[in-house]
């Protein structure tokens, strides 16, 4: 399976985890507030019974906004907050509920507070004033919003996570990919010499797994070589191509870089250059 092949199947795996992530998180808000309400209808049936009225009903709870509930009554009715306060407590608990919420009990009519208060699971956040005074009888709605919810939901990291992880493997296939690309590139450009890869590009002899470096007049001088095989080549040919727009040439300079590529040549005994006395070189292949 080749490097794009894998991406893709990561890419897919990753795609398809993040859909049920959001499918699992999407029936765990829904699963959530329908615990809540079943709680919450406890909390007001309690209530009345509290009151003795085992007769008014408890109107369906609404969920006013994310995390936020009401309790309403058929009947107007009259209470003390810390019954409240204790009954919500012991209905949370049993139903494993948050430990973080904030209630108000609002006035039908006017939409006024009359007694609101906060619990929190750092108990110095915690504020539950005046819970003695009862309540006038009255019509009553009950809100209550959940500061945090009931079970910790990190699902956001993943939407986090998600484009860094897509991102780090890009990076790390297609990156990797093209440096493929461009060393498949570089080992193209070669002549095969015997034993030996020539990279005139890069100045080197490559044998096996040897690399000899050339320097640039060897290099120069071996291309000659490479692209005339088994011909002699003068030496005021060599001089030309080679050192004619490079300063100065002396005289055994030519015959000095020949003794340096021969040395470097000599592991094939296939390849010889050779002096053809009183002309030049010449670049024997068998």
């Amino acid at each position: 399976m080749n490097k794009k092949n894998v991406f893709r199947v990561l890419l897919l795996a990753i795609t398809v985890f993040g859909f049920l992530n959001f499918s699992s998180s999407k029936n765990e808000t829904e699963d959530f507030s329908e615990k809540v309400k079943v709680a919450l209808r406890e909390v007001g049936n309690q209530l009345l019974l509290a009151q003795k009225d085992s007769t008014s009903l408890v109107l369906p709870i609404k969920e006013i906004t994310v995390n936020k509930y009401a309790i309403s009554f058929e009947k107007e009715l009259s209470f003390q907050p810390n019954i409240l306060v204790n009954i919500v407590k012991s209905v949370f608990n049993k139903s494993s509920l948050s430990t973080n919420y904030r209630v108000e009990v609002i006035r039908c009519l006017d939409k006024e507070v009359a007694y609101s208060y906060e619990i929190n699971e750092l108990e110095e956040q915690t504020i539950i004033p005046c819970a003695g005074r009862e309540l006038p009888i009255n019509c009553y709605q009950i809100e209550l919003r959940f500061l945090k919810k009931s079970s910790s939901n990190n699902s956001w990291l993943l939407y986090i996570f998600i484009p860094l992880i897509l991102g780090i493997l890009y990076r790390l296939f297609f990156n990797n990919q093209e440096n493929d690309k461009v060393e498949e590139e570089s080992t193209k450009n070669h002549t095969v010499l015997g034993s030996f890869q020539f990279y005139p590009e890069q100045n080197k002899l490559v044998k096996k797994a040897s690399e000899i470096p050339l320097s640039k007049k060897e290099c120069e001088l071996l291309e000659i070589f490479v692209a005339n095989p088994n011909q002699t080549i003068k030496r005021e040919e060599l001089t030309k191509k080679v050192w004619e727009d490079n300063g100065v040439f002396v005289g055994r300079s030519l015959d000095t870089y020949i003794s340096k590529l021969r040395k470097k040549l000599q592991e094939d005994k296939n390849i010889k250059l050779t002096n053809i006395h009183g002309v030049g070189y010449k670049l024997e292949i068998k």
